[in-house]
């Protein structure tokens, strides 16, 4: 088979296209790569242990770098957003009751961080229509981003793909490094703090029984690659004393890469005081701090909608909130308006979600369940805590696994994750699922994520 192709005429769809035409006609030899990419993944960080590892699919998603602009100016346009609803919450006590928050956190949140940054780190993830550069927001990551090291293993594996490498001296194709940038991010935002040291000690830091541990300790290598002392620790087994916070091993700790999410730390209060003390006391930097939360609570949802936050947008910003965010209400609400029974006849226009979760827990998409099953989910999740969301179809393309038979071509949903750090566009992380929600604990795959460089794609328009 021919691969030669004229890099000025490829865009990413069609050179997607012709990765599928070439396994169609090399599937044995495919097959073979797609096995030799399983067995690397479970012998690699990507496994968190036992059958618990990435699966991943042999077309990578490719974007035209015109498509890569416009995600940094949707992740420009949102992160302005957040800043305005942030600095509302902390200026504002009658914002802040639009928040389903306790006395406890709102002091939390409240707390002075001493750097700018109103949200270090945070993961938008959007469902991207390809065609038409149409886009819906799924939810908005903040506490635990994660699968950075993810996205660097599947991209540094890509010359194992033989559908790939077939093409790759074709094109001038970029990948995103979303490891080092992120610790380059976080040591510019802890040197941005009054007193900050040259070289900090950094706790990363969660409840490790939870945690995403293989790519912690990457983190953790990563920092003392440059120069900086780094530890994973478990939130609960530090101490504070004379107004040092130390980690298990007695180091005292200068700035805590915070993984642990919100929800748990609130659970488990009481168990986290050496913490929280330290961070009420302003003796540790926090990356990122609790008023991530504001935007990681699923009440963002509706807060952005309430005339209070429209008052404090631009109408270019309310236009751009209206286009992008699913509707939503709060489930325990929607009889009130006759809702109720639109949700249980039109089941595939409906997903539910618990207010504050993570990693897709208590999700669930009437697409994937019959009437009675749907009926019944529905009705179980009254009285706790769920909201009801407008379910966005997502943008469906052709892939192939090849870890269960029979081994053939189908059409994949598409959720498209977009770091940011520091407010700024840094990668792409992609997700496919054969099934309505797209999550890791149910039927994710997860593909490499390459872009056409610009001079390649400066005809291409979205």
């Amino acid at each position: 088979m021919n691969t030669s192709i004229n890099k000025k005429d490829i865009n990413a769809k069609e050179l997607t296209g012709m990765i599928g035409d070439y396994i169609r006609s090399h599937m044995s030899e495919c097959k073979k790569s797609a096995f030799r990419m399983e067995n690397y993944i479970k012998h690699s960080d990507l496994n968190a242990g036992g059958n618990n590892y990435t699966r991943t699919m042999p077309i990578p998603k490719i974007f035209d770098y015109r498509t890569i602009e416009h995600f940094s100016e949707i992740v420009s346009e949102t992160y302005g957003i957040f800043e305005k609803v942030i600095e509302a919450y902390l200026k504002d006590p009658e914002y802040r009751k639009l928040f389903p928050f306790s006395k406890e956190l709102e002091e939390l949140i409240l707390l002075p961080t001493g750097y700018k940054e109103a949200v270090p780190v945070c993961r938008i993830d959007i469902f991207y229509n390809e065609e038409n550069g149409q886009f819906k927001f799924c939810e908005f990551n903040t506490d635990g981003t994660s699968a950075m090291n993810e996205n660097k293993v599947l991209d540094d594996i890509l010359y194992m793909n033989n559908a790939w490498t077939a093409f790759e001296h074709e094109v001038n194709a970029g990948r995103f490094e979303l490891v080092d940038s992120w610790i380059d991010a976080l040591l510019e935002t802890y040197h941005s703090v009054e007193g900050a040291k040259e070289k900090p000690y950094v706790a990363i830091m969660d409840f490790l029984d939870k945690a995403y541990l293989r790519e912690f300790f990457v983190f953790e290598r990563h920092f003392r690659a440059k120069g900086i002392e780094a530890e994973v620790c478990d939130i609960r087994h530090l101490t504070y004393e004379n107004g040092k916070l130390l980690s298990p091993t007695g180091h005292v700790i200068d700035v805590v890469y915070r993984r642990a999410v919100t929800s748990d730390i609130m659970k488990d209060y009481d168990r986290v005081q050496p913490f929280i003390q330290a961070v009420k006391e302003g003796n540790v930097c926090l990356i990122g701090a609790f008023k991530t939360q504001i935007i990681h609570h699923k009440a963002i949802n509706q807060v952005l909608v309430h005339p209070m936050t429209k008052v404090i947008l631009t109408p270019e910003e309310n236009q751009f909130i209206e286009e992008h965010l699913p509707k939503t209400f709060e489930l325990d609400k929607i009889g009130e308006g006759g809702l109720l029974s639109k949700v249980y006849e039109d089941k595939d226009d409906w997903i539910i979600k618990p207010v504050d979760s993570y990693a897709a827990k208590g999700v669930y998409a009437g697409v994937d369940y019959s009437h009675s099953e749907w009926k019944r989910i529905v009705d179980g999740c009254f009285g706790q805590n769920y909201i009801l969301q407008e379910y966005c179809r997502p943008y469906l393309t052709e892939n192939i696994y090849f870890g269960k038979k029979p081994y053939e071509f189908q059409l994949y949903s598409n959720l498209t994750g977009l770091y940011t750090y520091n407010g700024k566009f840094q990668g792409v992380y992609s997700r496919m699922s054969d099934g309505g929600i797209i999550s890791t604990q149910y039927n994710e795959k997860t593909v490499a994520t390459r872009y056409i460089n610009k001079e390649e794609s400066e005809d291409e328009t979205l």
